[in-house]
């Protein structure tokens, strides 16, 4: 049911209040005609109670009905608490039943009555029976498939019916057995089984108009820290029913880290507590800068960078007697001058240093930042070049295995990506190292490849 839209989902709740309902009217409709005809105050009480059943099948299917609607102007966060609403209400009718129940008890231990016992008193009671035990597993099972709070009050409110119709069916026998006072005693105790679950439902949905937290913080919390870039959590909270809870989520991450990077940590943190956590459809994450840990300088190049609509890569930290030297390859329009491109970049050198103090020199590389997609050649020349490539890769460390080459056209030459294949046990480092001296060796010994890109992976 998961694949369900909102409105699907509700449309199937409204579907099984339906088949409820029919049940409902039907039972309630026989307790009642028969409890008055007999006088069986044990059964008129059950009789009311199977209509108070009938009454919550028609709130919970227009609470699915407004609940299923989009969320507009007048409420942005949609009509899913109407359903909360209506769960609230069927648990107030479960306490009118009881009530009235009970003052019809008393009345009954203060002025006496008379009960007639027939066969058709039990016929009746064990149909009713068959019938709710038969609403409480169809029910049941669409509660878990549709994950409504709405269902699961009316499985609840169903389910006494079967303990209330199992005492009236004891009460018959008692008082066939000549036991006068055995329908009154019944009767309260009905009225103690609807009021026990009367409270239950009023209690949780109390709590869920309150805000009271569905979700365990210590669980979002966890989720949240194993997502990559975030430094700490601040803050988690949540709040709504369990098939639809809102978590509002406060993060730590690098001051300089860039908005599109932020944002990326932000959709992350959605994807995995919507897929950790049941329930959760909505996130909400606040990202905000961290300073009690070192700056991390890449990032910090980064998002200078971002400011003044410059891309880097290939950002790499040089230790050196004055300090830290940062060498990076910046990438500008290709339509610049390159006193206007030099320009650019020394602006940006100059915002780096001011940034960080402990930086030295800063040593760029000024490219033609790329404004179309790379294409793959097929051309006959092209596969020459992947067959030269291939071959002075595997000469060069025949231990790996060389694959997936392909060769794009670029400003004064050629590029060539090419996968390698090594061992899982060897260091980042080691493969990094391979994958250097394998594109110096490929440079040099093709002229016309003027980048090679080397993608290593395990084994």
């Amino acid at each position: 049911m998961s694949a369900l839209s909102e409105a699907q989902r509700f449309k199937q709740v409204q579907r099984v209040f339906q088949r409820t309902l029919a049940a409902n009217i039907a039972v309630s409709t026989a307790k009642l005609i028969v409890g008055m005809l007999t006088g069986s105050l044990a059964m008129i009480a059950d009789g009311f109670h199977s209509a108070m059943d009938a009454s919550s099948n028609l709130i919970g299917m227009l609470a699915a009905s407004i609940a299923a609607q989009p969320p507009d102007a007048e409420h942005p966060y949609g009509h899913r608490r109407f359903e909360t609403l209506a769960t609230l209400a069927i648990g107030g009718l479960l306490l009118v039943a009881a009530w009235e129940i009970l003052t019809t008890a008393i009345d009954r231990l203060l002025h006496g009555g008379t009960i007639e016992v027939s066969p058709i008193s039990f016929a009746v009671m064990l149909g009713t029976l068959m019938v709710n035990f038969g609403v409480v597993l169809y029910e049941s099972s669409q509660a878990r498939c549709l994950n409504s709070d709405v269902l699961r009050a009316d499985v609840a409110h169903t389910r006494v019916d079967i303990f209330v119709s199992l005492s009236v069916i004891l009460s018959l026998i008692f008082t066939e057995l000549g036991i006068a006072w055995a329908d009154t005693a019944v009767a309260l105790l009905i009225v103690a089984l609807i009021g026990r679950t009367a409270f239950a439902i009023v209690r949780q949905t109390s709590q869920v108009l309150a805000d009271r937290a569905p979700l365990d913080p210590e669980a979002i919390q966890r989720v949240v820290a194993s997502v990559p870039g975030v430094e700490s959590v601040s803050r988690v909270r949540s709040r709504g029913p369990a098939d639809a809870v809102y978590a509002d989520v406060e993060v730590r991450v690098q001051p300089a880290t860039t908005a599109e990077r932020a944002s990326a940590i932000a959709d992350e943190i959605e994807a995995r507590l919507k897929e950790s956590l049941q329930g959760v459809t909505e996130v909400q994450v606040q990202v905000q800068p961290h300073y009690a840990t070192p700056p991390d300088r890449a990032t910090m190049v980064r998002a200078v960078a971002d400011a003044l609509g410059l891309a880097v890569h290939e950002v790499t930290e040089i230790v050196t007697g004055r300090g830290i030297a940062l060498e990076m390859h910046v990438e500008v329009s290709p339509l610049l001058t390159l006193a206007a491109a030099h320009e650019q970049v020394s602006l940006f050198e100059a915002r780096l240093r001011a940034a960080m103090p402990e930086v030295c020199e800063v040593i760029t590389h000024i490219e033609p930042a790329s404004r179309q997609a790379d294409v793959v050649l097929h051309s006959g020349h092209a596969a020459l070049l992947r067959e030269q490539a291939l071959q002075v890769a595997r000469h060069a460390y025949p231990e790996a295995h060389w694959s997936d080459a392909n060769v794009r056209t670029i400003a004064g030459g050629y590029a060539v990506m090419l996968r390698c294949t090594l061992s899982g046990e060897m260091s980042v480092q080691e493969a990094h190292a391979i994958a250097e001296q394998v594109e110096m060796r490929i440079r040099s010994e093709i002229p016309l490849v003027q980048r090679v890109t080397i993608h290593t992976e395990p084994a």
